[in-house]
């Protein structure tokens, strides 16, 4: 179940500048409009959560953005660049501070042109959110920082005819030379995220105590989500000189990895990247362990709809050389639709039973690809995980047309109470419709 709720802070993204609007708006509307600009899809799934909640993950994402902002400006000299990556974390006690000219989009220049804005709320939070939000800051700047220092330039390393592929022939390789330095980056960058939120959870006292402690499945719930990105993200972030794919993986298939945009429809491009979506599905286990041991339905919903999203994200990009091309998006019709059924453990099962199923359809094990079996064998497993609840899920629709699964009411720990009625989904669905409409 999907809301867009009367009197949150979700609303239309302000027209204008971000520095522009800055001094006319105070520091928490202000937060969540750059939230808006700089990710439409997680400002509207943060409205999922209670304020208190809502607000320390808002300053937890834009601090963390803002981290990330600095490492993805490539032209910002790395004498600079360094240190402030590693001491970015100090920056949340500074009031008033900032920096101009960093970033590699307007909105995320000005994000940290106007950061004393995200500073004043931060220093607002309760003590418990922001030790979280600055531990975890501190470790992933000095991750970023790390591998920063192993990026390096190669000149004359691209082997594609920039003429003919519009990327620059001089680009950074892979700033990961192995799948463990890979697993290492991804952790930095968003298992870290999911170590931090799980904390958030457990302190806000809607979550199990331990489950702050488990950083295991909460590393691999944000490793899931960042493979995916990158992933889908090939083509862009090789125009932008960052490129993140391990070359142990594709110096398998290719001269440089430029190669594969150049040669998209080879079936060596293919098995490259069916070789990647493999490494990613490794953690849909490990996903589907964390979701089932929440217990509070907004947190869930929070969760689960961009792991559902993430799934259905490599089904659409598996064996598809499209990727080489340009963008592979999922259609906004079946992300609504997901956004509006993912608050139950029934409801995820049965989506990524579906999904898991669609891509072992695809798996070719005769092709000569060395990854396929392995492929075969991890999204097998993952149908055998969900069969029970996918199929249960199938009958009770078969029995039941007229109403959907029952969930809680928000806020509840038992996500098995209440009806959502048809006559619900349908006003929700036209909600959801207007607003990805309003957003696009």
């Amino acid at each position: 179940m999907f809301q867009i709720k009367f009197g949150s802070r979700l609303r239309k993204p302000p027209v204008g500048k971000l520095v522009d609007l800055a001094p006319t708006m105070n520091d928490l509307d202000y937060c969540y409009a750059v939230l808006q600009r700089v990710s439409r899809s997680f400002a509207v799934v943060i409205q999922h959560l209670t304020e208190e909640l809502r607000d320390a993950i808002c300053i937890f994402y834009l601090a963390l953005r803002g981290l990330d902002s600095v490492e993805d400006d490539m032209d910002f000299p790395l004498d600079q660049k360094l240190p402030l990556l590693r001491d970015f974390y100090k920056k949340l006690d500074v009031p008033g501070w900032n920096i101009k000219g960093v970033g590699d989009t307007e909105d995320y220049r000005d994000l940290l042109a106007t950061f004393e804005k995200v500073i004043a709320v931060y220093s607002s939070l309760k003590p418990v959110y922001k030790t979280v939000i600055k531990d975890i800051t501190q470790q992933m700047g000095a991750g970023m920082a790390s591998f920063a220092e192993m990026a390096t330039i190669k000149p004359g390393a691209s082997s594609a005819d920039s003429t003919t592929t519009g990327i620059p022939s001089n680009i950074m390789t892979s700033s990961c030379a192995t799948t463990q330095q890979y697993d290492l980056y991804c952790h930095y960058v968003a298992g870290l995220v999911g170590i931090g939120l799980s904390r958030i959870f457990s302190a806000s006292g809607l979550e199990d105590p331990n489950l702050g402690a488990e950083h295991r499945i909460s590393n691999s719930c944000g490793l899931f989500l960042q493979k995916t990105n990158i992933i889908r993200d090939y083509l862009e972030d090789l125009h932008a000189s960052r490129t993140w794919w391990p070359e142990d993986i594709w110096s398998r298939y290719a001269p440089s990895l430029d190669w594969f945009a150049a040669n998209p429809e080879h079936p060596n491009s293919r098995a490259c990247l069916n070789h990647m979506i493999t490494n990613a599905l490794q953690h849909v286990p490990d996903v589907l362990t964390y979701l089932s041991q929440l217990k509070d339905r907004s947190v869930f919903e929070f969760v689960a709809i961009p792991q559902v999203m993430a799934m259905a994200t490599l089904a659409k990009l598996y064996d598809n050389t499209d990727v080489f091309k340009g963008v592979v998006k999922i259609r906004k019709g079946l992300s609504c639709y997901m956004m509006m059924n993912s608050s139950t453990m029934t409801q995820v099962h049965k989506y990524f039973n579906h999904l898991a199923s669609e891509i072992a359809a695809r798996i070719d094990v005769s092709s000569g690809e060395p990854m396929a079996p392995v492929a075969l064998r991890l999204v097998q497993e993952v149908v055998y995980l969900t069969r029970e609840t996918a199929v249960s899920a199938v009958r009770q629709s078969n029995n039941a047309p007229c109403a959907s699964e029952a969930v809680a009411n928000t806020g509840s720990a038992n996500r098995n109470n209440g009806v959502f009625t048809w006559a619900t989904q349908a006003t929700t669905m036209c909600a959801v419709v207007l607003a990805l409409w309003w957003w696009k």
